[in-house]
């Protein structure tokens, strides 16, 4: 039997909200494995099923830069939410955003900033801060004629949440305001994938082996089974793919339906999530 730690113990039980007991016997079922373990609480019934899954939480701030067919998203990581939340780290983390907007450049530590180069800058701030400070996720879009829009939510005084979300085959007017429409979704719903094609094969066959171990233990009759796990299995693709969500702001229209209503071949290309403390 693996060695099971009270570190595995309480890393389980944030990933999936269990009990301490029940994360400890998970974890001594699958012989210390937290994602098989994960997989056993789910079957059963002691986990939500879409836990989404934090890392430790970092601190820092995100700002995002519109600017035409261009669209940036930068995450600056800090130790505290005092430091964060302070006007210079701000400042910085704004004016990094409209860098990485104006600057083709994967290297962003290298770039020219305030007299000297952003890693340059950020070692400064460290030793003046007293706090650890370095680039997060950076993220750029070019846009080739289709509609894109960079979205910030701000919460306990910065910036906590990033979208770049970029339209194709949209037309008219009204394309820049759906794609600001569907950045306010992204942000609110989390989604992961833009349809549910994109979602990996062995992800799928995990959650219907999930489905299937609970559908089992629910007794249900066994002729009803595979139409109960597809049922499960659309829900998930309902949490996870963008498409198939039902919009924030009329949950009774799907996120495609509202994109379609920018032109018949309209469709979301691609988006950009990113969550200070998560990956």
């Amino acid at each position: 039997m693996a060695d099971i730690s009270a570190k595995d113990v309480a890393a389980l039980r944030k990933l999936t909200g269990a009990g301490m007991m029940d994360c400890k016997n998970a974890l001594a079922e699958n012989d210390g494995d937290i994602e098989r373990a994960k997989d056993w609480l789910r079957e059963k019934g002691k986990a939500g099923a879409a836990k989404r899954e934090g890392r430790a939480a970092d601190q820092g701030a995100i700002d995002v830069c519109l600017d035409g067919n261009v669209a940036a998203l930068v995450e600056l990581n800090c130790e505290t939410d005092f430091v964060a939340k302070g006007d210079q780290f701000k400042a910085t983390v704004a004016a990094l955003a409209q860098l990485v907007a104006a600057n083709s450049s994967d290297d962003v530590v290298s770039m020219s900033f305030e007299g000297t180069t952003v890693g340059e800058h950020l070692t400064q701030m460290s030793a003046t801060m007293g706090e650890k400070i370095e680039l997060g996720r950076v993220v750029r879009y070019v846009s080739d004629g289709g509609a894109i829009d960079a979205y910030k939510h701000i919460q306990s005084e910065r910036g906590v949440i990033g979208v770049l979300v970029e339209l194709v085959g949209a037309a008219g007017s009204g394309a820049v305001e759906i794609a600001h429409d569907v950045a306010l979704h992204i942000a609110s719903a989390a989604p992961r994938f833009v349809t549910r094609e994109e979602v990996p094969a062995d992800e799928i066959d995990r959650e219907r082996a999930v489905f299937e171990a609970q559908t089992k233990q629910e007794g249900k009759p066994e002729q009803a089974w595979p139409k109960i796990i597809e049922g499960k299995l659309n829900g998930f693709y309902k949490q996870v793919a963008l498409c198939e969500q039902g919009f924030v702001k009329d949950p009774k229209q799907t996120v495609a339906a509202l994109v379609a209503t920018a032109g018949p071949d309209a469709k979301v290309k691609r988006f950009t999530r990113i969550k200070i403390g998560e990956d």
